[in-house]
């Protein structure tokens, strides 16, 4: 039987729920203790921009616990609104604001778990604290941008970055009926994903009323008293209601600069495969983590609620007395835009050559269905393998919900370490209302042997 330990989380988001109940779960004599500067703990965070869009129409279907609920439920002591302000390791204490009593306590630990997330990326001159510039990371800035829109009548969205975020924001603006220009550094959205596809994305948003503005060194903020009215690129000045900025996440690393942990190139907490920090009483676990990339064998920074999760599990049971190694992760991550989705799994072409590996690539297109169903169109698909040894990379794919499937392929097959030939060679299924006769894959498969 596992010693009685008191165990800390900091963090209620996915990863630091998860790792307080598996705590709990793997050694019931243990005291644990959760912590969260926000009022919520537990929420879906890719379920935001659905919830802005209302396509989901009430932001508490995404808050899954309460803290009361989790206490109930998990035996997890949850303390919202309580801000992790430092932690002193030689005392083994954290010593916490409580932001509605305006108060500061001190809780000692035997074994303490970070799981601080991200946070969302600012840019010089957009101040946080004007009226109608947002971020959208947490159901705090979803109820604000919703407050600002419903409060002010707003008609015209400026988003600056064409990541996933601001695709999908742009998308849940245009169903507001709110008028969107997004204004992005590279020529193309989704710059990463290769001009093959970001030329189709392109295509879509301009579909769909979004005028994209690409290739802009700067954008200047032009603002009145504590409202920005507009920005101004190129010389030329563009009024809108409010400005979501979308230019990227980065790690959440406050506390561990504050314990003086050891952090990475990425500026995450560098851990080892039980999640242990350099200090041996603290784990960390989720959006502020470097990990093992599974096509690299290198660490690298994969910001995703899935792996979060996964290693919120992990360190929980190894704070409570286990001895669990993570995997290392492909990464496989998708977005909708509009009616397609694009799916990106394993390296892109920019991540080989930054990874000095050589490769090769097989691009095609060909219809999800046979050409006679009602709704057979074409999809897209990149795969990339190493030069030397052909083994797949990455892979790319841009269609309807068919994606998803192949990126999961590709990902199982990426950490089998599989040859691309591979893919003209498996067995695919047939029936016209669900599949085509000849597979994408087995097309894309077939260029390797050439």
């Amino acid at each position: 039987m596992n010693r009685p330990v008191k165990i800390i989380v900091v963090g209620g988001n996915a990863a630091g729920p998860a790792a307080a109940a598996k705590a709990k779960r793997y050694n019931p004599n243990s005291e644990v203790l959760l912590f969260e500067a926000s009022e919520f703990i537990s929420t879906g965070t890719c379920e935001i921009p659905y919830v802005l869009s209302g396509d989901i129409e009430d932001f508490r279907k995404i808050v899954f616990f309460s803290p009361s609920s989790f206490q109930e439920e998990k035996g997890v002591k949850v303390f919202v609104n309580h801000f992790v302000q430092e932690i002193d390791t030689k005392k083994k204490i954290i010593i916490v604001k409580d932001l509605l009593e305006n108060k500061v306590i001190e809780h000692e630990y035997d074994r303490l778990i970070l799981a601080t997330g991200s946070k969302a990326k600012s840019l010089p001159g957009f101040d946080a604290q004007l009226k109608n510039v947002f971020t959208l990371k947490n159901i705090n800035d979803l109820n604000h941008i919703d407050e600002y829109i419903k409060e002010n009548s707003a008609t015209r969205a400026i988003i600056i970055g064409s990541g996933f975020i601001g695709i999908e924001s742009a998308e849940a603006f245009r169903k507001r009926n709110i008028i969107v220009k997004i204004f992005e550094k590279a020529k193309r959205p989704l710059p990463f994903a290769g001009t093959e596809f970001s030329e189709e994305i392109l295509k879509i948003l301009n579909k769909n009323s979004i005028d994209f503005i690409g290739g802009v060194d700067e954008v200047e903020p032009i603002i009145t008293s504590d409202k920005l009215i507009g920005v101004k690129c190129e010389d030329k000045f563009f009024e809108s209601d409010l400005i979501l900025l979308s230019v990227g996440f980065e790690p959440d690393t406050f506390l561990a600069h504050s314990a003086k942990l050891e952090v990475g190139k990425s500026g995450a907490i560098k851990v080892d495969q039980y999640l242990k920090t350099s200090d041996r009483l603290i784990y960390a676990a989720g959006d502020n983590v470097e990990v093992i990339n599974s096509v690299t064998g290198k660490p690298d920074y994969v910001p995703l609620a899935t792996h979060a999760y996964d290693l919120g599990h992990i360190a929980g049971e190894n704070a409570a007395g286990g001895n669990v190694k993570y995997d290392p992760f492909v990464k496989n991550i998708s977005v909708k835009i509009f009616d397609k989705f694009f799916v990106q799994v394993g390296l892109t072409m920019e991540e080989a050559k930054r990874n000095n590996i050589g490769y090769k690539e097989s691009f095609a297109k060909a219809r999800n269905l046979v050409a006679v169903m009602p709704d057979s169109e074409y999809v897209y698909g990149k795969v990339i393998a190493d030069k030397d040894s052909n083994r797949i990379l990455g892979a790319s794919f841009l269609g309807s919900r068919e994606v998803s499937g192949y990126a999961d392929l590709l990902s199982a097959l990426i950490k089998m370490r599989a040859p691309a030939a591979i893919l003209a060679k498996i067995n695919y299924n047939y029936t016209p209302p669900l599949s085509p006769f000849i597979n994408l894959l087995k097309i894309i498969g077939k260029n390797f042997n050439k």
